[in-house]
């Protein structure tokens, strides 16, 4: 027997045959990307490199022993005596003060310090000094007395008189300076020499003109006895 057509189920909605999508505008989670450690370190290192490079070349500035630097602050003429017999000679004494300046970040100790003077050329005489101590980024003053007896040379005698007579004497002097630079478990032996070439104003006694020329011979070497490095330096000042 037929069924009757009210009976028969009725037709599926398109709702249960489809699965709705959800809108893009609806609320979601986004997850961060982590990249390989790997590919991060490759990116990052040029940077590193520099930052290092940069913090290395600070440290070797600034650690790295400098010069010291040595001026004639005065040179002063104390006496002058004139013999006539049994020949013409002059005697002189002369009183000259230095400045030694450490540049360095660490002491520096000179062990000697000898300031030597000429005169045309002519080497008249030398005074030497104790050892002495200059602290970090500091300066030393060293007063030496100079006595020059028996110019007995006519011809320098003559050009002294009338050098005095103008008021201007020019001389020159040669300083070396023997010392040591100390950094923890490392020792820098150091050896300088200054000639400068002096023009005294002797009537206000002070140095009108100073045109110096330094050469520093540095050994670096450590306490096991060992040469490291061997620098030769030339600096020419005028002032």
């Amino acid at each position: 027997m037929a069924l009757h057509k009210s009976t028969e189920p009725p037709p599926l909605s398109p709702t249960h045959c489809y699965t709705q999508i959800p809108s893009q505008h609806g609320e979601g989670c986004v997850l961060p990307f982590y990249g390989h450690p790997t590919t991060l370190f490759r990116r990052r290192w040029p940077v590193i490199t520099t930052v290092l490079l940069l913090l290395l070349s600070a440290l070797v500035y600034v650690f790295w022993p400098s010069d010291p630097m040595v001026e004639v602050v005065r040179l002063r003429l104390n006496k002058i005596r004139i013999h006539t017999l049994p020949i013409i000679n002059v005697d002189l004494s002369l009183y000259v003060t230095l400045k030694v300046r450490n540049l360095d970040v660490y002491s520096m100790d000179f062990t000697s310090l000898d300031v030597a003077v000429k005169y045309r050329g002519k080497r008249l005489g030398h005074v030497r000094s104790d050892h002495g101590h200059v602290r970090a980024l500091g300066s030393s003053y060293v007063d030496a007395e100079i006595d020059l007896r028996g110019i007995s040379v006519l011809s320098d005698v003559v050009s002294l008189l009338e050098d005095l007579g103008r008021g201007t004497v020019p001389s020159d002097t040669v300083t070396e300076v023997s010392g040591k630079l100390g950094l923890l478990f490392f020792g820098f032996p150091l050896k300088a020499k200054l000639s400068c070439e002096v023009l005294v104003n002797t009537q206000s006694q002070t140095i009108d003109r100073q045109s110096c020329y330094a050469e520093v011979s540095r050994l670096i070497i450590s306490n096991a006895g060992r040469v490291n490095h061997i620098s030769m330096i030339k600096l020419v000042v005028e002032y």
